[in-house]
């Protein structure tokens, strides 16, 4: 799913071709993209752009008389741009958003259809669709603590939660808490003053750091490698892979569809943490330290 860094340069790319020109009008290839009724969406028809901005994990265009058409592109929803049209044979093909000097598309991949597109009135109806989570690069560490601790959840589910913060994903969410060398299971409440602002540091300096490797990568084109695997990240997606701090191999835990992805040595004391698919195979004799994995291994 992209997160706030993609989101933000998918949004810096589109304000750069829409803000300032017309929406001749949006098709909707899928019955089960368009998530609203009111307004409707022909409203939204020959309207000027006058803003493009992030919503959490959602892209949200304004146009003239105050309307919002608003994307949340989920796991595997991506946005393209030309100047020429599409091709309209796709399947993967959701919806078109025709403007007066170009076309901007979405696509999404696989057979689940979970990419949404809701048309939301002024200010009010925008906020309505937002979670409510703080923006992780405008929250000062008092703030920040604050709303770590208002429940008691792992790491990985606090940061992930967008009623607690804003546009942190699976894949960034792995990145900071390896930058932080805290556990992703750790619970929030347990956590110490050094822990929490270490965390904070970490949010801030990952968030930003790959905002701007993104950029670089894009070179003012439209991003159109936008993935949540990518060369450089430290553990995320890189099961069995050495870690980039200490050498040990980046372990995970399977759950679902997501997995997380963590360094035993540097997040966990050396522990391993029980990953739900191997351990009700292994009960017993699941591996507790990477030394017992290792044995475990060569039986």
């Amino acid at each position: 799913m992209p997160e706030l860094p993609d989101i933000t340069v998918y949004v810096e790319a589109m304000r750069a071709r829409i803000v300032g020109h017309r929406l001749n009008r949006v098709v909707v290839r899928s019955p089960f993209l368009l998530r609203s009724v009111e307004p409707p969406l022909s409203a939204v028809h020959g309207a000027m752009v006058n803003e493009v901005r992030r919503v959490g994990k959602r892209i949200a265009i304004g146009v003239a008389g105050n309307l919002w058409l608003v994307l949340h592109l989920m796991i595997a929803g991506r946005l393209h741009w030309d100047i020429a049209a599409p091709k309209l044979t796709g399947r993967n093909l959701q919806a078109i958003f025709e403007f007066d000097h170009g076309w901007l598309w979405l696509t999404e991949a696989g057979t689940q259809r979970r990419a949404a597109l809701h048309v939301a009135a002024g200010e009010t109806g925008l906020n309505a669709l937002g979670a409510g989570g703080l923006e992780p690069l405008e929250t000062d560490l008092a703030g920040f603590s604050a709303a770590l601790r208002s429940a008691n959840h792992t790491l990985k589910r606090a940061l992930t939660d967008p009623h607690i913060f804003s546009g942190i994903g699976n894949a960034y969410s792995d990145e900071i808490l390896h930058r932080a060398q805290l556990s992703p299971i750790a619970m929030t409440r347990k956590l110490s003053e050094a822990d929490i602002a270490r965390l904070h540091d970490a949010i801030s300096a990952t968030l930003r750091e790959w905002t701007e490797r993104l950029r670089a990568d894009a070179a003012g084109a439209f991003p159109e490698k936008v993935t949540a695997f990518r060369p450089g990240m430290a553990v995320h997606g890189r099961y069995g892979q050495p870690c980039p701090r200490c050498g040990a191999p980046v372990q995970r835990i399977r759950y679902a569809s997501n997995e997380t992805n963590y360094c035993a040595v540097c997040q966990t004391g050396g522990r391993l943490l029980a990953d739900r698919a191997i351990s009700r195979l292994l009960h017993a004799d699941w591996p507790r330290t990477l030394d017992e994995l290792e044995a475990l291994r060569k039986r």
